[in-house]
This record gives C-alpha cells, structure tokens and sequence, in this order.
C-alpha cells in the first residue's frame, strides 16, 4: 500500500472521524498509560491499580483540552522536522512524538495533582526525573498501541465508507 493511500484511508478525513480517532487514542493511552505511571511511582499493586482507576475519568478529562490546545503547537514543530516526501511511517512517529512532548509535559504536573488529590510543588520540583520517565511511557503506549489501533479503525471506518460510494 503506498504512502499516499495510508495518509487517506489510516487517519480521520473530517471532524466526525478526528473526534472518533481521538476518543480511541485518548481512552486507550489513559487507560493503560495511567496505571503504568503509578506504577512506577508507588509500585505494582492491586490497590495502586484501584487507585489509578478512581482517577481515569479526571485525567480524560484534561487530556481532551490538552489535545486540542496542543495540537497546532504539535503540528508546528512536527512540521519543522518532517520534509515533504516523507514516509507514512515516519510523518506519523514524528507527530506523535511532537504530540507527546508537550501533552506530558503538562500532564506530568496536572497528572500528579490529581493522583495525589493535592496542588503542590513537589511534581515542580521533580519535574525533570518524572518527565523524562512520564514520556518514555507516554510515547511507547502512544505509537506502539493507542495510536495504531485508532489508525487501524480509521482505515475500517474508510473501507466501509469508500464501499458505500463505489
């Protein structure tokens, strides 16, 4: 399949399809991105997993806005790293990875507030240790689950949708 028809039928076509891709991306990555950055910070327990569930709905809840205010700031520097001519692949690492930089750099700090259910400086003032480790997660639940599941939909939603119109 060439890189032209990936770039057509693997990511969202209109505004209904973006809200869709993003729904799938956004639940899978804090669903399974949640957990594995508590775990790291308190250890692996079946009530750190509890507890990380109690807060799935209010890190949703930021991470939509987060998307969105930070989608043209992505799209900017993602475009000052990709050239014209390249691959699928490598334009979809590229704005993931663009993506992800600066959504965990807010969620680092916004994350731990609502985990610890208190406004503080201590995710401030570590930030640079949790960061560091909040990305690493965040990019590889991103690219190598939440992203192509959501893109593997969007070419379901597109087959079904290109049928209809042939």
């Amino acid at each position: 399949m060439s890189d032209h028809h990936k770039f057509h039928t693997h990511l969202p076509r209109g505004k209904k399809e973006f809200a869709l891709f993003m729904l799938i991306v956004s639940v899978i990555s804090v669903c399974v991105i949640a957990p594995l950055v508590t775990f790291s910070e308190i250890g692996i327990s079946g009530e750190a997993y509890l507890g990380a569930l109690k807060i799935l709905p209010f890190i949703w809840l930021c991470i939509i806005p987060l998307v969105l205010l930070t989608e043209k700031p992505a799209m900017f520097l993602a475009g000052k790293i990709v050239k014209k001519g390249d691959s699928f692949s490598v334009t979809v690492l590229i704005n993931v990875l663009c993506n992800v930089f600066l959504i965990s750099i807010f969620m680092t700090i916004i994350g731990s507030w609502i985990g610890q259910g208190d406004i503080s400086w201590e995710p401030i003032r570590h930030f640079f240790l949790k960061w560091s480790r909040n990305f690493a997660i965040a990019f590889t639940v991103e690219s190598l689950i939440a992203q192509p599941i959501a893109r593997l939909v969007m070419s379901k939603v597109h087959i079904k949708k290109d049928k209809r119109v042939v």
